[in-house]
């Protein structure tokens, strides 16, 4: 009886159970996040890829974003971890192919950033920095068009800021929780170090950290 009950949980991604793993093959990119997986029951699951968020269609980088989620992931047998939705519907979750964490290979080769606000995986920012340091990827484009995505979005209102339904992951300590990712800034605009440390480790912007050396604005910054 407990085999036909994982077996239900696994292949009804749907069912009023919580799901931990869809297991199907990927039928569409739509972007360098969200994808289609068809289960071996013929349902279709659109899955929004967790913790990351990769540059939009119209942004630079995003065409090369959603190519490289298609060479890692298009027509393979894959796992989603996962057993929450967005507001979309979309299932949200960590996607591996071939024995490959997807989510962190996108970010490993430049083609995602890692979502600050709804990040679990710590270890991602420092693939993340590493990515940026080798300039890999979306990290060659000139500063000027390394725009967040979450950044881009509300600044075009293309799409709603949030993305998710759910309450961020990794809530922001209250010395940070007075800053906010926009708008984007530059050293001369930061009133204090706190301040120049939560936009280069919360919001990514490298650009406060010009020799690489993890010291934003060393101005200010001790």
């Amino acid at each position: 009886m407990l085999r036909i009950f994982l077996l239900v949980a696994i292949t009804l991604p749907f069912s009023a159970f919580s799901t931990e793993l869809i297991v199907g093959r990927v039928v569409a990119v739509a972007d360098g996040d969200t994808l289609t997986v068809v289960t071996a029951d013929k349902q279709q699951v659109k899955v929004r890829l967790s913790e990351i968020d990769t540059p939009e269609r119209r942004q630079p980088y995003g065409t090369r974003a959603r190519q490289a989620l298609s060479d890692l992931a298009f027509g393979k047998q894959v796992t989603v971890e996962s057993g929450e939705k967005d507001r979309y519907g979309r299932v949200v979750g960590r996607l591996k192919a071939d024995g490959v964490d997807v989510n962190r290979e996108l970010v490993s080769q430049g083609a995602a950033w890692v979502y600050r606000q709804y990040n679990r995986d710590k270890s991602l920012l420092a693939v993340e920095a590493e990515a940026r340091a080798e300039k890999r990827g979306l990290w060659r484009l000139p500063e000027a068009e390394r725009v967040a995505p979450w950044e881009w979005r509300q600044g075009t209102k293309v799409a709603a800021v949030q993305p998710y339904n759910s309450v961020p992951l990794l809530a922001a300590s209250s010395n940070s929780s007075q800053y906010s990712c926009s708008p984007r800034k530059t050293c001369g605009q930061m009133a204090s170090c706190a301040e120049a440390r939560f936009h280069l480790e919360q919001c990514g912007n490298g650009r406060l950290d010009r020799d690489k050396d993890g010291v934003p604005c060393e101005s200010i910054c001790p």
